[in-house]
């Protein structure tokens, strides 16, 4: 039976009347004039790629600015980190302005719901299976004390700038961004059933190794009090995998242990003073696609949450470059989106 209770969405206003855009059916929505946007709106004052709207696993909704030229507001409020919304709160991209509403009821899995250009987005049932996964978090070093050093316009730009671009090198790479999180995101390849291959390791590798030089490149776009550097925890194992989006548009997303010690290795390299911290599952085909045991020095370290200490191998990115250049596969230096968006 379909549902009639309310459904998380967008009020478009235009002159025209107002339109209603369905937030079902996916975790992920981008919003810009570009035609390969979810939402494409002909505002000249609207980046090709604007902004997106994530919905994380307790149902809340940020908006993530994505390095647009004019910025994205909420509630007249410049936005510069993801932020999370609210049930009525008013969105503007350019001249154009929207108003998102979550109710709190029930999501319904079963809707039949308008959209821009009349779109079907049809909810398909969530199905979790259990896969072999890698997964990669990086996040910004030196972050907050860039914030009070630099105006809050060129802060969204920058964080902006470099959510978008990040995402780029993802996708390049054979994955997509899971999370936005602050200064940092989440990343996950999906393996075969059994194993991971040296080919797959290696493209991982050069993903992180593409992340670091496009991160330490904005200085010269931006006025920075200094270059900025990344963090990175990659682990590997297996975790329970979920579509949760729609035929035409799936959306994956990753839960259990195997994430959590993502997170967990990449603020170890903190502690430890390291750019990098692998898994031991993660070293261990690492090793099989070429990794020299003298690049990953192995560590013991408490991770948030656990009692014993957990073994990583860590080092820095030109440890990391090293590999790959035995591999002849290390990265170009790009400026991959690091132009006016």
């Amino acid at each position: 039976m379909v549902s009639t209770q309310p459904v998380p969405h967008l009020i478009l206003r235009t002159d025209a009347g107002n339109r209603y855009l369905s937030l079902v059916g996916g975790n992920c929505w981008t919003f810009g004039r570009g035609d390969d946007n979810n939402f494409v709106l002909p505002d000249r004052w609207i980046s090709r790629n604007h902004s997106m709207l994530q919905r994380v696993e307790t149902g809340e909704f940020y908006l993530i600015d994505m390095g647009s030229r004019n910025g994205s507001f909420v509630n007249g409020r410049r936005v510069s980190v993801p932020v999370t919304l609210q049930n009525s709160d008013r969105l503007t991209f350019g001249q154009t302005e929207l108003e998102f509403y979550a109710p709190e009821t029930d999501i319904p899995t079963d809707s039949s719901t308008g959209s821009i250009d009349s779109q079907e987005f049809t909810a398909t049932a969530t199905l979790h299976v259990r896969r072999l996964i890698s997964v990669l978090v990086v996040d910004i070093r030196n972050f907050t004390g860039m914030t009070r050093q630099i105006d809050e316009n060129v802060l969204s730009e920058v964080i902006g700038t470099w959510f978008r671009c990040a995402g780029d090198i993802i996708r390049e790479y054979g994955s997509w961004v899971d999370k936005y999180i602050g200064d940092a995101v989440m990343a996950v390849w999906i393996h075969g059933a059994q194993e991971v291959t040296p080919e797959e390791m290696i493209r991982i590798a050069r993903a992180l190794s593409a992340l670091q030089k496009m991160t330490s490149q904005l200085h010269e776009r931006y006025p920075l009090p200094f270059p900025l550097r990344i963090g990175a925890g990659l682990n590997t194992g297996y975790a329970m995998v979920g579509n949760t989006g729609t035929g035409d548009r799936p959306d994956y997303t990753a839960l259990g242990d195997t994430v959590n010690a993502a997170f967990r290795l990449e603020s170890s390299t903190k502690q430890i003073g390291v750019d990098i911290a692998f898994g031991e599952t993660t070293y261990e085909y690492l090793a099989e696609a070429g990794l020299k045991p003298q690049l990953f020095k192995q560590h013991a370290v408490i991770l948030k949450g656990l009692d014993l200490p957990t073994i990583t191998y860590a080092g820095a990115f030109s440890d990391l470059d090293e590999f790959l250049s035995a591999t002849g596969l290390v990265p170009a230096e790009t400026s991959i989106g690091i132009q006016a968006n």
